[in-house]
């Protein structure tokens, strides 16, 4: 099991290896989707997953912050 951030691991004998958030089967993108339709933490945590805390979802923030800083980005010019 791969620790990838504070809260996040990723293993592939779960979710086939998907980010995660540890101790449970929630995959990172469903919780940055769920931000991206413009729920807060607090709507997460008490509509859709009560077992998470606040900094679960900040670490998928975290993350997916360091995921991005990582990327390398090539321009192509199109003629």
């Amino acid at each position: 099991m791969a620790k990838l951030a504070d809260r996040i691991e990723a293993s592939p004998r779960i979710l086939h290896g998907k980010p995660h958030i540890k101790g449970t089967r929630i995959p990172v993108d469903i919780i940055l989707g769920l931000l991206g339709d413009g729920l807060t933490a607090e709507e997460i945590i008490r509509e859709h997953y009560p077992q998470l805390t606040k900094e679960d979802i900040l670490a998928c923030i975290r993350y997916a912050k360091e995921m991005i800083e990582e990327e390398e980005v090539y321009t192509v010019e199109v003629r």
